[in-house]
């Protein structure tokens, strides 16, 4: 399916405080030999900097895609999911929950919260790879982006 689309490179933006799960996610990525510019945060907090262009983060740059985990550290996902899609300038941007979480109560949440999709983390390395694949067939080859 992906041979006949054109893959041009996109910035994602990975909000995850496991550095095993984000470091698992950048190889996958780079196996799946997605063209992107991944960066990566550990928090809410700072990730809205990111996307504000606050404190360090200035001149960071707008993201195409935002991959979000719902368990962080002081902000959680869900309500950086709340700021994200309350802010004019950011609401455009899909967001892409991948958590943990099988609670079939973080899920509706997610969606009333105009998450793009939800997606439970595998936990077996074949089918987290598998899930990567999926991802840059829909996401990234499939799907048109919104620009700024």
């Amino acid at each position: 399916m992906s041979s006949h689309y054109r893959l041009r490179p996109i910035e994602i933006l990975l909000i995850e405080d496991s550095p095993s799960d984000a470091n698992l996610i950048q190889i996958s990525f780079k196996q799946a030999k997605i063209p992107n510019t991944l960066r990566w945060v550990e928090d809410g907090e700072t990730a809205l900097e990111y996307l504000l262009h606050q404190g360090d983060y200035t001149n960071s740059p707008r993201p195409d895609l935002i991959v979000l985990d719902l368990n962080l550290p002081g902000m959680d996902g869900q309500e950086v999911l709340t700021s994200i899609k309350s802010d004019p300038t950011l609401k455009r941007i899909p967001v892409i929950v991948l958590t943990t979480s099988e609670d079939e109560e973080d899920i509706l949440k997610s969606y009333e919260l105009n998450a793009n999709c939800y997606i439970t983390k595998p936990i077996d390395i074949q089918q987290f790879m598998g899930m990567v694949q999926l991802l840059k067939e829909f996401w990234l080859a499939a799907v048109q982006l919104p620009s700024e």
